[in-house]
C-alpha cells in the first residue's frame, strides 16, 4: 500500500510539474507578444507615413517642399514650402520653453529642497491636475483668457499670435519638467547633501552647487522631452495660433504650425487622394523627424552627463 501511494504521489507531482513547465514556457511568449505591440505599432505608423509621403513627393518636388518659404496648398497655384509651418512651430515652442523651463526647474528645486511635507502635498496634486487637463481646454483658455489680457498690454498683438499659445503650451509642459527634474534631484544621495551641509554650505548653495549639478542629466532630459512635447502639441495651436502660414519672425501675427495644418486638413478641407490630402503625411513625417531627433538628443545628453557626474 505504501508503494502504491508513493507511486500515485509521484504521478500527481509530475502532473503538477508539467503545469509549471507549461507556464514557464507560455508566460515569456505572452509577455513577448505584449511587449511587441508597441514595436509593431511604431513600425505600422512609420510605414504609413513613409509610403504616403513618397506618394506626395511623386507629385510635388521635394526641393520645393524643403527649401521654399511659401505654403499655400489651397490656392489656385498651390505652393508647398514647409518652411513657414516649421517656423511657426518653432516660434510657439521657443516661447513655451522660455516660460516653462525656469518655472518648472524652480518648482522642482523648491519641492526637492525647500518644501515642507504640507506644501508638497498641496503642490503635487495641482501639478497632476495641470498634467491631466485636456489640451482643447488649454486652447480655449489661451484664446479667450490669455490673448485678451496680452492684447490689453500689447495693442498691436493680433487675435491669433505666437505668444499666447506659446505661454499656454509652456504651462502644459511645466508638470513634465517639474516632475522629472524633482525625481532626479530627490535621487541625489542624502550622504552628499549632509556632507555639504557639514562643510558649511547654505541651503541655497546646496541646491544650486550640489543637487542641481548632480541631477543635471535628468534635468536636461526632462527639458528635451518637454520641448519634444511642445513641438507636437495640436489643439492649443490650432485654436489660438491661427491658420495663416507666416515665414517672418514676428510673434504678434497669425501663424500656422505643422500640427495646426494637419488638423485643418483632417477636419475635411481636402479631398481624399488629392495633393493636399497627401501633404498631411509629408508634414506628419517631418514632425516625426523632429520628435525623433529630440528623443535621440535626450538619450545622448542623459548618457553623457550621467558619465560625467
Amino acid at each position: 500500500m505504501k508503494e502504491q501511494s508513493s507511486v500515485q504521489e509521484l504521478i500527481k507531482r509530475n502532473n503538477n510539474n508539467k503545469g509549471k513547465v507549461f507556464a514557464d514556457k507560455a508566460v515569456p511568449i505572452v509577455l513577448l507578444l505584449i511587449a511587441s505591440v508597441s514595436v509593431l505599432t511604431t513600425i505600422g505608423i512609420l510605414f504609413t507615413l513613409v509610403t504616403e509621403t513618397v506618394t506626395f513627393f511623386t507629385r510635388v518636388n521635394p526641393f520645393e517642399f524643403l527649401f521654399t518659404k511659401d505654403w499655400a496648398p489651397f490656392s489656385s497655384d498651390p505652393k508647398y514650402g514647409i518652411y513657414a509651418l516649421i517656423l511657426g512651430t518653432l516660434k510657439v515652442t521657443a516661447v513655451a520653453t522660455i516660460f516653462a523651463v525656469p518655472v518648472g526647474l524652480g518648482a522642482a528645486l523648491y519641492l526637492s529642497e525647500y518644501a515642507s511635507d504640507r506644501s508638497r502635498r498641496l503642490i503635487k496634486p495641482v501639478l497632476e491636475i495641470l498634467a491631466g487637463i485636456p489640451t482643447i481646454v488649454y486652447g480655449f483658455f489661451a484664446l479667450t483668457f490669455v490673448t485678451p489680457i496680452l492684447r490689453g498690454i500689447f495693442p498691436d498683438l493680433g487675435s491669433f499670435n505666437s505668444i499666447s499659445p506659446g505661454l499656454v503650451v509652456g504651462v502644459m509642459i511645466i508638470p513634465m519638467i517639474t516632475s522629472m527634474s524633482e525625481d532626479a534631484m530627490s535621487s541625489v544621495p542624502e550622504s552628499i547633501k549632509e556632507g555639504a551641509l557639514g562643510l558649511g554650505a547654505t541651503k541655497f548653495e546646496l541646491a544650486t552647487k550640489i543637487v542641481f549639478p548632480a541631477a543635471l542629466s535628468g534635468i536636461i532630459a526632462s527639458i528635451v522631452l518637454a520641448i519634444s512635447r511642445a513641438i507636437g502639441e495640436t489643439m492649443i495651436v490650432s485654436l489660438a495660433a491661427g491658420s495663416t502660414p507666416d515665414s517672418s519672425f514676428s510673434l504678434i501675427g497669425s501663424i500656422q504650425t505643422m500640427t495646426g495644418f494637419i488638423v485643418q486638413v483632417a477636419t475635411g478641407d481636402a479631398t481624399y487622394g488629392s495633393d493636399i490630402y497627401y501633404s498631411i503625411y509629408a508634414v506628419g513625417f517631418t514632425l516625426f523627424i523632429f520628435t525623433f531627433i529630440m528623443n535621440i538628443i535626450s538619450q545622448w545628453i542623459t548618457k553623457r552627463f550621467r558619465e560625467e557626474y
